[in-house]
């Protein structure tokens, strides 16, 4: 069985390949008609066009993983029925879940290779990709409203408005609480963070400080150093977009969110959720693809590319789908992630145990 599964794994990972490749040229030919007169009205410069489509390539490989590992499956097994070889496999006493095992393992490796993909290259290509769009076609200018930061379970920090560098802002003020009672307010003209020495600077502060029923007021011109025990990074986490970050990078994202008291993070946890979930469809897709064949005993190509089509878009439509309603907080983000996994692995093993029949 070794050469038949070499023949079986060779074939399935050229189809594999083929159709990926398929597939990337036919997503970035129809993005690039569409977005052609957004590049000549921009005069977006020939060399960043093609940068921008080859930093989407990792992310376009990602997303038509389910649609070319289905087709794959369903052509290697197709071809081996025609040639009357999975006849003579299973006249040999071959059976299904032996015959499952060199497209599990192509399938494995596809699904490494993708969970590398999903949680450190396609988040590092992000600025290329889609900030690509944001500065040359959509334009989209990045809202720097007023944010409260619970900065310790007993301070509060408030920003009117974030600097564009991210490491600066004005209209400061930072309460400090004792239970539900005020104890003292500082505010300040603006403030600035400075990394190198994990400082936060006010700028033209004026203090009052509450006991007794008796309010203290002091000011102090120019620049006062205040300790405030949040990250230098605090502003730039606030407008990061979970898309350009990796894995671990979202984590602590989410969990300095957390510590910092800022709701809202259905979306950010959905997103950790389906960087690692989306690698793992083309190993579900292929326990559906060769069930699904074998019960054929001849299926022309464009029958089997219909049925990947078909099955593929359901699967990525699921995954958006339940995506939105995870981040709105209709259901776990977790389950978000999941769900389109969980059902596909109960239909493949319903085809699998259909076909042993």
């Amino acid at each position: 069985m070794k050469l038949i599964d070499r023949y079986i794994s060779r074939q399935f990972l050229v189809t594999f390949l083929f159709s990926s490749a398929s597939f990337a040229a036919l997503f970035t030919m129809i993005h690039l008609v569409d977005n052609l007169d957004d590049f000549f009205q921009h005069h977006v410069p020939t060399a960043r066009i093609v940068l921008f489509y080859l930093s989407s390539l990792p992310e376009t490989f990602l997303l038509t993983t389910p649609l070319s590992v289905l087709l794959s499956s369903l052509f290697v097994t197709g071809k081996l029925s025609m040639q009357s070889e999975l006849p003579a496999l299973k006249s040999a006493g071959v059976s299904l879940a032996r015959l499952l095992k060199p497209f599990l393992f192509v399938a494995t490796l596809i699904t490494l290779v993708n969970f590398v993909n999903s949680c450190w290259v396609v988040p590092s290509m992000y600025d290329w990709a889609r900030g690509f769009e944001k500065r040359y076609l959509k334009n989209e200018g990045r809202e720097n409203d007023m944010v409260h930061i619970r900065e310790s379970q007993d301070r509060i920090l408030t920003v009117g408005h974030v600097g564009n560098d991210l490491a600066s802002g004005s209209s400061v003020s930072l309460e400090e609480f004792k239970g539900h009672r005020l104890v003292s307010r500082t505010d300040a003209d603006s403030l600035r963070i400075v990394p190198s020495g994990k400082r936060w600077i006010f700028y033209n502060a004026r203090h009052r400080s509450f006991a007794d029923g008796a309010e203290v007021f002091t000011t102090r011109s120019g620049a006062e150093p205040v300790r405030i025990d949040l990250s230098t990074d605090t502003f730039r986490m606030l407008n990061a977009d979970p898309d350009q970050m990796t894995v671990w990078q979202l984590y602590r994202f989410i969990s300095q969110q957390e510590q910092a008291g800022i709701p809202g993070l259905e979306k950010a946890r959905v997103k950790l959720n389906t960087k690692i979930a989306l690698p793992f469809a083309g190993m579900i897709i292929v326990m559906i693809g060769v069930p699904l064949s074998t019960r054929k005993k001849r299926s022309g190509l464009a029958l089997e590319a219909s049925i990947s089509l078909v099955v593929g878009f359901l699967y990525l439509g699921m995954q958006k789908a339940l995506s939105s309603i995870g981040y709105s907080g209709l259901i776990n983000p977790v389950l978000a992630a999941w769900l389109p996994n969980i059902l596909f692995v109960a239909a493949g093993v319903v085809l699998y145990r259909s076909a042993n029949d």
